[in-house]
């Protein structure tokens, strides 16, 4: 059975999280789906300043809480050393790395890779919310099968806007999606996934968001108590009910991480096989 290396980079810096459950539980279900062997290892990057080398062939780098503007974090110019060798790397090499990065990740590549404006929203993003794909999103492998507009879990209070095109152009770079319409608000839309490079995918949302997970724990009393507190009653039962439908998180829990991993998968087997003709 063929074997994978795994490296996932925990950026919660120590923070509670659903995040990092989910995306093992992914990683375990595509071991038997795929039908392959996965050795995991993680990198607590902000806390311990860990990152990993590039002995590995896929890599996801989590979510977390926080700013992701400029910091004199130790872990900081650590984690963009690590983007900028393996982005090196596969400039070059026939075995790609592949790279997934979620959330506050998909914010720290955008602002270092200079494609657009990474700046604080001026309301925090909260609940499971309708995001569209562009026709390049369209088009994209790993969103294959997922709906117009999809849904999934957004949580933020940064965002990127302002597309720097001729950098986009640049790095090859196609952005994916963006957020829902608002033709009542004066502000120009987010941007919530970009395809960097072949091997390197991005979103803003949360694709591990698992429909049941996220429910249960909504569902916890301190959850509850949090979300009503800051968001209002209303917000929270909308997002209970949306969580309960398996058409929406479910759905794209479902599509995008499995098809990421297995695009990978299949890419890189067949580096293997080239280099063994």
């Amino acid at each position: 059975m063929p074997t994978f290396r795994i490296a996932i980079l925990d950026l919660y810096n120590n923070f509670r999280n659903e995040g990092m459950r989910c995306i093992y539980q992914l990683l375990s279900r595509a071991e038997a789906a795929n039908q392959v062997t996965f050795t995991v290892d993680t990198f607590n990057v902000r806390a311990e300043n860990q990152v990993p080398g590039l002995d590995y062939d896929i890599y996801i780098s989590s979510g977390g809480p926080g700013s992701p503007l400029p910091s004199d974090e130790p872990w900081e110019p650590l984690y963009f050393e690590f983007i900028d060798a393996l982005l090196a790397y596969n400039q070059t090499a026939e075995r790609k790395k592949h790279l997934l990065a979620i959330c506050h990740s998909f914010q720290l590549l955008s602002r270092h890779l200079g494609v657009g404006t990474v700046g604080k929203r001026k309301s925090t993003s909260f609940g499971v919310l309708p995001i569209h794909l562009t026709e390049a999103g369209e088009a994209e492998p790993v969103f294959d099968r997922l709906p117009e507009p999809f849904y999934a879990v957004d949580s933020r209070d940064y965002q990127l806007t302002d597309i720097n095109e001729e950098r986009m152009a640049e790095l090859g770079a196609t952005v994916l999606c963006l957020e829902k319409e608002r033709p009542h608000v004066p502000l120009a839309r987010a941007i919530m996934a970009i395809r960097f490079t072949p091997e390197v995918l991005a979103t803003q949302f949360h694709p591990e968001a698992d429909g049941e997970g996220m429910l249960r724990y909504m569902l916890t009393d301190e959850r509850k108590e949090q979300v009503v507190t800051t968001y209002g009653e209303e917000k929270y039962h909308e997002m209970v009910e949306l969580l309960s439908d398996p058409n929406t998180i479910e759905y794209t829990e479902s599509v995008i991480v499995p098809n990421f991993l297995q695009q990978a998968i299949e890419r890189i087997s067949e580096s293997v096989e080239a280099v063994e003709r």
